[in-house]
């Protein structure tokens, strides 16, 4: 039995309890049946002694002389045509003046006579002359009440046990329909319980569920299964920890009920394959990966041909965290604005070498030397403007190389810098690198809005505001472009959206603002759109409040 599957342990326990079931019913029905029997004859031969004791033939007849020569004719139609097996009248003293058999005539009655004798007819199972019968007994009284006489009329056991065999027939044919089905129910459970646990037994369940269950909680990325009605069914503990879900939960819930980011809730909501899709949470970038869930092929026949439809059970989505991934993209993108702009200052010093050359060769050096001073100068004077405004040195190496590549693209950037900024309470207290994707993602964007204007200009301020209660750091990129259309301020911040021409090189990716506002919201800090600036273009004011040790 150890050896025997699920599916089949579970079969023979059903038919072994199906066969106890039907013995039961069977014995049950067939008690029924014989007390039914018993209930029925008794009731009948109440009818019958009842009848007898209401005849005044009967009355006057004990009254007479010979009370036998009158009654016992009288008893044997009765018997004869009431179908009963004997009908005994007698005196109130057990005498007999009725019998079938002549010979007990006169002899005293064999039963229980004390209730009639005390005006009360009774039934009762007793064993007489005739052997046990089922038999009634009725008092036989005179106008004042009194007792004068009881009948006694009564049917043989054997003859209700034949009453009773007639109905086992019936009997029999509920027991075998109640086995018959009962046994194709369970096979056909059994059957279906086959298929759907391929007939494991239940050791290999139990070790195919721990195995899962180790599975599904050792996996480094988060896991989701998604039921066909959008519910999530189950999720591991990395998913619990990318999404901010409770450690378990016993019950299917919505999608839209677990306060995910829409475009993830639709995701998922949806069913749709999605094959390395990037997802944005309050303080994450998630790569998310769906696919449909089916069950194992099943084979179908029709007109003789065999054809294979899978069953859809629903998606599983698997999540990887790509927020440290986005980190050092947003920091390699940096070093890379950095080579283009020592590349675009390269390139300007070359020509300025050149020029300085040319003027020594023609013989005037006075000129060549102030020419080289000046070019020096107003380089140093820009570098130490922004290292000493800003204080922090990643940031202040980014607005310079993107002082340089404004420069080589023929576009104005101007700073306005706060030296309050660069005290202990300005950026150099807040994360290097979450500011560098925040303001590198903001100016580059400027960058692209002006490209190609007349007269293009881009303005960048970085100031330390105080609201009274809480110092924040301030920072505020506006352009002289076009401006973001008005349909589309409400969705300039959503992962995927951009309103760049598909034809700009870069175009199209809609993500920069969106790790802005993902890193703002690590800091704590606000993001804000304004239009119709005095530069004309669009305008993007960060809030950073600074932590405790910056307040006044």
């Amino acid at each position: 039995m150890r050896k025997w599957s699920l599916a089949t342990r579970l079969l023979t326990g059903q038919l072994a309890f199906i066969l106890c079931l039907s013995a039961g019913l069977s014995w049950a029905l067939y008690a029924q049946a014989e007390q039914h029997s018993y209930d029925e004859t008794a009731e009948r031969m109440l009818s019958v002694a009842e009848t007898i004791a209401a005849d005044p033939f009967v009355l006057e007849a004990v009254a007479g002389p010979n009370p036998s020569a009158a009654l016992q004719p009288y008893a044997e139609e009765v018997m004869q045509s009431a179908h009963v097996d004997f009908l005994t009248i007698m005196a109130p003293d057990r005498t007999r003046y009725t019998h079938r058999t002549d010979s007990q005539i006169g002899r005293p009655y064999i039963g229980s006579v004390e209730q009639a004798l005390g005006g009360q007819s009774f039934t009762e199972v007793y064993t007489g002359t005739l052997g046990p019968s089922v038999r009634a007994i009725v008092p036989v009284t005179d106008g004042e009440g009194t007792v004068q006489a009881l009948v006694a009329a009564g049917l043989t056991v054997d003859r209700v046990a034949i009453a009773r065999d007639a109905e086992l027939p019936g009997l029999f044919i509920i027991s075998i329909a109640a086995l018959a089905w009962g046994t194709l129910a369970s096979f056909l459970l059994s059957r279906y319980l086959k298929r759907t646990t391929q007939d494991r037994r239940p050791d290999e369940l139990v070790e195919v569920f721990a195995f899962h269950d180790a599975a599904l909680h050792s996996l480094r990325e988060g896991l989701l299964l998604i039921n066909n009605d959008g519910r999530l069914v189950l999720y591991n503990d990395q998913a619990a920890e990318l999404l901010d879900l409770p450690p378990e939960r016993c019950s299917p819930v919505d999608v839209r009920e677990l306060g995910l980011p829409g475009t993830l809730a639709d995701l998922l909501r949806s069913g749709n394959r999605a094959d390395d899709e990037f997802h944005f949470t309050r303080n994450r970038i998630l790569v998310v990966n769906q696919s449909p869930a089916l069950a194992a092929r099943r084979e179908r026949g029709t007109r003789g041909k065999r054809t294979f439809e899978p069953k859809r059970l629903g998606t599983v989505t698997t999540l990887r965290d790509h927020t440290e991934v986005e980190a050092l993209t947003g920091e390699l993108q940096s070093m890379r604005t950095l080579t283009d702009a020592l590349q675009a200052q390269a390139h300007e010093h070359a020509n300025r070498l050149h020029t300085v050359v040319s003027l020594i060769e023609l013989d005037r050096p006075a000129e060549a030397l102030e020419f080289a001073t000046r070019d020096l100068v107003q380089s140093q004077q820009l570098a130490d403007d922004v290292v000493g405004a800003v204080g922090e040195p990643a940031l202040a190496a980014l607005l310079a190389g993107k002082k340089a590549q404004a420069r080589e693209r023929g576009i104005s950037l101007e700073l306005s810098l706060d030296p309050a900024a660069a005290d202990g309470a300005g950026p150099a207290v807040l994360d290097s690198g979450e500011l560098v994707t925040i303001l590198g993602n903001l100016v580059d964007n400027a960058l692209d809005a002006v490209q190609g204007l007349p007269d293009p200009v881009v303005s960048v301020r970085l100031a330390v505001a105080d609201d009274g209660a809480q110092r924040h750091f301030e920072l505020t990129v506006q352009d002289c472009g076009p401006g973001v259309p008005a349909d589309s301020r409400e969705r300039i911040f959503e992962q995927g959206f951009s309103t760049k021409d598909s034809s700009f090189p870069g175009a199209g990716r809609g993500i920069g603002l969106a790790l802005v506002r993902q890193a703002v919201l690590r800091l704590g800090g606000t993001l804000r759109l304004d239009q119709g600036t005095a530069y004309g273009g669009a305008r993007f004011t960060v809030l950073l409040p600074l932590p405790e040790g910056a307040r006044r």
